[in-house]
């Protein structure tokens, strides 16, 4: 089964961040994710550029309303995320318990990644995009 594990944080444990040496940042990452690719359940993991790069689409009217960065007022932020194989829930618990990034205002969330077999298979959607995913070696 593939899990999400999506590292979340605090405004204020960001800025903590700030005053790490970022070289031993990279090595402690580093380390974490040669860990799980030896395990061979990493299939997957990004960063995410700062929120103040980012834009914000606001479906809640017509025509959508796009909102430069930084966010409005926000609890946690979403930095980047890991996509894993493994065998059970618990299982992305135990990887999610080991991730690097830890200390107050750190959290990963785990969700399950669904796969294109649990949709209704005589769907004409799910049809192209099952043909399309085998076209471009996905499946």
């Amino acid at each position: 089964m593939k899990y999400m594990l999506i590292w979340r944080a605090t405004d204020e444990a960001y800025a903590g961040m700030a005053d790490l040496d970022f070289d031993q940042l990279l090595e402690t990452v580093g380390r974490y994710n040669e860990e799980m690719i030896r395990a061979g359940v990493l299939l997957a993991a990004e960063g995410l550029d700062d929120a103040g790069e980012g834009v914000v689409v606001d479906h809640s009217a017509e025509p959508p309303v796009v909102t430069d960065g930084p966010y409005g007022e926000t609890k946690e932020l979403f930095g980047g995320f890991y996509i894993i194989n493994v065998a059970s829930k618990e299982e992305a618990v135990e990887w999610a318990k080991r991730a690097p990034m830890t200390g107050p205002g750190f959290k990963t969330e785990i969700r399950r990644v669904t796969t294109i077999d649990e949709f209704p298979q005589d769907n004409e959607w799910i049809k192209k995009e099952r043909a399309w995913r085998e076209a471009t070696g996905q499946l």
